[in-house]
């Protein structure tokens, strides 16, 4: 049996059609509302029908202990054929499922089963805190073999700062972003259920939207917002070349008869793309660690190579994240992202790998002007053998970072670092990463020669310096919706797809303003012309609207001058007087460093489609 549990704000359902194995039902059942509900999303294989009671055992014991810790008062048992490949009959699923609800009931639990066999809409809000969304295989064995080992430990989280660990209840948080990063973490903050604003911006601003003829949490890109997402993945691909890395393109999906493969996409549970009907068993990759470990294991590697790192933008990966999980920029089935993979000789150059990679990514929200927030996480043995190190790369973050210790090792790393920005909500959007990979030298068989002709197995340091370019999007779209509160909303000038907006007030001015236009143009920055018959104020407002940094009006006296322009500069909100080359100067100053693509529109506003 394979269970998804979400412990969710709310679960709406209704039944909208009867398959042929469809239960019988009756009015009540045909829709259900619970709030504060732990969801059992269930799928009953083909396995199970072996020893039903013993899996109804199991996944209650299941149920019951998650329940417990959440403190849900609805427990719902909804059936879900899409966790697994192997399903099991009709009768015995229906038969297992009702069983389950039984054996909950007699234990005075509130808990309700949704209908068997129906196409049923729904609509769950997950809480969002570090228990709200587990996965489990529910065996046979799993009760016998929890009788014989005690409950592991829970990880303990401390704030790190300057060398001491701090208990998270008894520190005084001067940092907001700390304190709301530290409250989801330990399953303390509460979803509100709203719409993050950055859905609404992406919409308004023409960059992105939901695709309605492919799967959820797959999106259409407009022009404007394929710019942006081509200038990040530019300047990722800068940061990575220029720290040495060699970029790479690998297949989207992967067979997973190959066993390297397929114990590695196991550790991503139940949120994997399954592509079946051919005589494979194949999957879309989750990252690009598939294809970069096999490059690695088909390359003969020396000593004298490490650290040696390989580079992928990932176009796409993809995550089966549950329809009522998936939400904007922010949680998606399909997304981008840059992957760098870093082979490392041993666990001293890895840390010192470690130390540069925290530098690139804590250089990536200075670029970005988006404020980071940091979660530090290592296993209790890497900690006490190498405290000294960890209070060493904590400190190059430049203040306190939140710091989990984990009993015993659960994944492949032993160490990772996270950075995450915070949404207008409250709520971390993961981004950069960092992690020290302990598994798959040896899983994937990379191997590289050392000074004495010995073959070893490497370690391998995952770091994605953004993390997802949707993401990345969707923290400047959030940090915008913040800032709209204190000061006006923009983009870095570099981002932003239109840097300069030329006005002409009447038609007799249109033919100077192309002619700036086209300087402006050809001195690499990204410049459009509101040609439109419209009042001067409207176009100004427009301007505003698509956040363009800088406007230039063009009247009579701009005309009979030639030399001087007045400039609305949109970050101070004033008016400034300055020739053409100096604002080219001042835009190329603050650009500087910064990818360049040009504007993907026609200049003339008046031609553009209206998306």
């Amino acid at each position: 049996m394979r269970i998804l549990l979400i412990h969710s704000d709310h679960l709406k359902y209704q039944t909208k059609s009867k398959t042929r194995i469809a239960e019988e039902i009756s009015d009540e059942k045909q829709k259900g509302q619970f709030e504060n509900a732990l969801v059992v999303f269930t799928a009953v294989e083909k396995e199970d029908e072996a020893n039903p009671a013993a899996i109804v055992e199991n996944a209650v014991k299941e149920i019951m202990d998650v329940s417990g810790k959440v403190k849900a008062e609805n427990i719902v048992i909804y059936p879900y054929a899409h966790l697994s490949s192997s399903l099991g009959a009709p009768d015995a699923a229906k038969n297992i499922l009702s069983r389950m609800e039984s054996e909950l009931l007699t234990r005075d639990l509130p808990v309700s089963r949704v209908p068997f066999g129906w196409y049923k809409s729904f609509e769950v809000s997950c809480k969002g805190h570090p228990l709200s969304e587990l996965s489990r295989s529910i065996t046979t064995e799993t009760a016998e073999e929890e009788k014989e080992e005690p409950e592991g430990e829970e990880s303990k989280f401390y704030i790190l700062k300057d060398g001491e660990l701090l208990k998270t209840g008894d520190y005084s948080y001067p940092n907001a972003d700390l304190k709301k990063l530290v409250d989801y973490e330990l399953g303390r903050g509460e979803s509100t259920g709203e719409e993050p604003p950055h859905v609404k911006l992406m919409r308004e601003k023409k960059l992105a939207d939901y695709e309605p003829s492919a799967d959820v949490g797959h999106l259409r890109w407009y022009p404007k917002g394929r710019l942006i997402r081509d200038l990040l993945s530019d300047y990722v691909y800068t940061l990575v070349t220029d720290r040495g890395a060699m970029p790479v393109e690998t297949p989207i999906m992967y067979d997973l008869a190959d066993e390297a493969i397929r114990v590695h996409a196991e550790k991503f549970g139940e949120r994997q793309y399954r592509l079946g009907g051919g005589k494979k068993d194949l999957m879309l990759r989750f990252a690009a660690c598939f294809g970069a470990f096999r490059i690695l294991a088909d390359s003969f590697l020396t000593w004298k190579n490490l650290p040696v790192g390989i580079y992928e933008l990932s176009t796409y990966s993809f995550r089966l994240e549950k329809k009522g999980e998936v939400v904007g920029l922010k949680r998606l089935r399909g997304f981008t992202m840059p992957d760098l993979h870093t082979v490392c000789a041993d666990l001293k150059q890895s840390l010192g790998e470690f130390e540069g990679q925290i530098e690139m990514c804590k250089r990536t929200g200075e670029d970005l002007d988006v404020n980071y927030e940091v979660i530090f996480r290592a296993t209790a043995d890497f900690m006490e053998e190498n405290r000294e190190w960890i209070d060493k790369a904590a400190a190059m973050i430049g203040k306190p970072v939140l710091m989990e210790i984990l009993p015993e090792r659960k994944h492949y790393w032993i160490c990772k670092m996270d950075f995450a920005a915070i949404d207008a909500l409250g709520r971390p959007i993961e981004n950069p990463t960092i992690q020290i990979d302990v598994e798959s030298g040896e899983r994937f068989g990379i191997s590289y020669i050392d000074s004495e002709e010995k073959e070893h197995h490497p370690l391998i340091l995952h770091c994605s310096p953004t993390g997802s370019i949707e993401r990345v999007i969707c923290s400047l779209l959030e940090k915008s919706a913040l800032d709209m509160k204190e000061k006006v909303p923009m983009l870095p000038v570099w981002l932003a797809p239109t840097q300069v907006r030329v006005i002409p007030i009447a038609e007799r001015h249109t033919e100077y303003a192309h002619k700036l236009a086209q300087e402006i143009k050809d001195a690499h920055i990204r410049v459009d012309v509101d040609d439109r018959p419209e009042t001067v104020g409207k176009k100004i407002r427009n301007a505003g609207g698509e956040w363009a940094p800088y406007v230039i009006v063009i009247g009579d006296r701009e005309m009979e001058e030639g030399s001087e322009l007045t400039v609305n500069v949109r970050e101070t909100g004033q008016k400034v007087s300055m020739g053409l080359q100096e604002l080219i100067d001042v835009i190329q100053l603050v650009t500087k460093g910064m990818p360049f693509r040009p504007l993907p529109l026609p200049m003339d506003i008046s031609r553009r489609v209206n998306f």
